[in-house]
């Protein structure tokens, strides 16, 4: 049964073909990542050739050197493994934390939803890219604290939907049904609601990832992230020097970040396909 839903899910999700086109452009990014110590042995920012170098002037380095004579290529493949890594974890972060608050407050309704929410809207007058800003400053610029820092900051979208699929389920006749049966309030959480409400969360994941992604780049740019690590928002901070007479060296990892941030939006889009109820029977 199980095995059968999976190939229903991906038959469903293969029609899209942007969204297959996304998938396929994520794993070959998360393939890049995995194999960068095998491609680019070493230190990333280590000093290997003449500065300056243009994208394809040397076979040696194919995105060029920077004003340092590092090598471009072997920043960005290193860089994907630090960008991603937060871009996943802080997606997860904020998706465990909102699942929580969110299931807590459509569950139990009253003092709990009232509390948990005014929390989500505290956190939520501050603007998302602020709030990572001072904790990063507060905790320390490392890859762990970047991380959390963004998870904090993203977590209340996720919160206010699950809530809202809460409050829409706990009226269905399931629910209901197996509330007269007795069954426990955390059972009937894990059990009953919160399978029933993970679709749209689902669907959110891709985009809660190139967010944090995009946000870890402009962290990284202002110098706010760990540096001994090198990931594509430090690679554009150490070209924003020579914007005007090497722009390449910025542009490179933008590029990076920009076909990644569409991937996952190309992904988003194929979930929404396919876990939308309206569309299923299409």
């Amino acid at each position: 049964m199980r095995l059968r839903r999976v190939t229903e899910f991906w038959r469903r999700f293969a029609r899209n073909r942007s969204a297959v086109v996304g998938l396929t452009v994520l794993v070959a990014l998360l393939l890049m990542a995995a194999l960068a110590d095998i491609l680019y042995p070493g230190n990333p920012l280590r000093l290997v050739g003449r500065p300056m170098q243009w994208p394809g002037s040397n076979p040696a380095f194919p995105f060029g050197t920077d004003r340092l004579g590092r090598d471009i290529t072997a920043a960005i493949f290193h860089g994907a493994r630090v960008s991603l890594l937060i871009g996943f974890t802080a997606a997860a972060f904020s998706l465990v934390v909102g699942v929580t608050i969110g299931a807590l407050s459509g569950f139990y309704r009253g003092v709990v939803e009232a509390i948990l929410m005014r929390l989500a809207d505290l956190v939520q007058t501050i603007p998302p890219f602020l709030l990572a800003l001072v904790l990063v400053a507060i905790m320390g610029a490392t890859v762990s604290n970047v991380a959390l820092a963004i998870g904090i900051a993203s977590w209340p979208p996720v919160a206010r939907i699950v809530r809202a699929e809460f409050m829409s389920l706990r009226e269905r006749e399931f629910v209901q049904a197996a509330t007269s049966a007795g069954m426990s309030d955390a059972r009937l959480i894990f059990s009953e609601l919160l399978p029933n409400a993970l679709a749209p969360v689902t669907v959110l994941s891709s985009v809660l990832v190139a967010s944090a992604i995009l946000t870890e780049s402009s962290l990284a740019f202002l110098g706010l992230t760990d540096p001994n690590t090198v990931s594509w928002g430090t690679i554009i901070g150490m070209g924003r020097s020579e914007i005007r007479t090497a722009w390449y060296i910025s542009a490179m990892p933008g590029l990076f970040i920009f076909v990644t941030v569409l991937a996952l939006n190309q992904i988003n889009d194929g979930l929404n396909d396919t876990l939308n109820p309206r569309l299923k029977d299409r």
